[in-house]
């Protein structure tokens, strides 16, 4: 076990994010009920077991889709917030409705690039975040998307929880992905392709394997996974891409076993490749 796995035992504030991927039914588009189940139970045990949990959630703008009966996600911008603002109240609704049944309470906050980027918003939307943990709650993450215009725009959530982690001291981050990490190459094309168990060092050789965008129903890829590790490990916090259909691989990771790819915190990045420091 290599030594940043074996230091994922005493993390205790956690980063969980999870993308429309995972929540959704490929074929579909239909939320995924058995699966966000599952996820709430594991994140719910994980707060039992003493952790401090944050939960970035995507999945408002196909929530919406889904609501409306739309298969075919809009160009504009006006009937994008307007789905993510339909979507994001049924999305609440059935965390609010899963989280309850395991005894645990949730708070929503949702984040635009202004709240990263103004010192004084930052520090608000920090407070806020711990106001919540102190509670004892769980905070539920996502974009306003329904305000949110490409000038404040974070644009995917990936980044999202990178800020997130930074933004809150937390010690991991965790994204759950629909494959099981980073590859040498696609697995979906090259059936040799090779799962990579820890990435020491981000340079453009992996930022080459990331591909390009994501699925249908998402907007992030692995590329947006990989700049959200440089931000994450640039700001102390070791990073794990995981597969979110499989069941158990949160406690796995966090026993320190050998789940998805590690992005230790003391990353080493390429010069011209890192990112400053959110030490404000």
């Amino acid at each position: 076990m290599s030594t940043a796995r074996e230091t994922l035992k005493s993390a205790r504030r956690i980063v969980i994010k999870v993308g429309t991927s995972t929540l959704a039914h490929a074929d579909t588009g239909k939320l995924n009920l058995y699966r966000i189940e599952h996820l709430v139970r594991e994140i719910a045990d994980l707060h039992n077991a003493g952790k401090e949990i944050i939960f970035v959630s995507s999945g408002a703008i196909a929530t919406g889709m889904n609501k409306l009966g739309i298969k075919v996600k809009p160009q504009t911008i006006p009937e994008n917030q307007a789905l993510a603002a339909i979507g994001q109240g049924v999305l609440m609704h059935i965390y609010e409705k899963f989280f309850a049944e395991y005894g645990q309470t949730i708070g929503q906050l949702l984040l635009t690039k202004e709240n990263a980027a103004d010192a004084h918003a930052r520090e608000n939307s920090r407070n806020s975040l711990q106001a919540i943990l102190d509670m004892g709650a769980i905070p539920v993450v996502n974009e306003n998307d329904a305000v949110a215009v490409d000038e404040i725009k974070i644009g995917d959530n990936d980044n999202l929880s990178a800020i997130v982690a930074a933004m809150t001291d937390a010690e991991v981050l965790i994204i759950l992905s629909d494959i099981d990490g980073l590859y040498d190459g696609n697995p979906k094309l090259d059936k040799s392709a090779r799962l990579i168990d820890e990435v020491p060092e981000i340079n453009s050789a992996i930022e080459q394997m990331a591909g390009g965008a994501g699925t249908k129903l998402g907007i992030g890829g692995m590329f947006t996974k990989i700049q959200a590790a440089k931000f994450a490990t640039a700001n102390g916090v070791t990073m794990l891409i995981v597969n979110g259909a499989t069941v158990g691989n949160l406690r796995r990771a966090l026993n320190g076993e050998v789940v998805g790819t590690i992005f230790p915190s003391n990353v080493t990045l390429h010069p011209d490749d890192a990112p400053q420091r959110d030490d404000d």
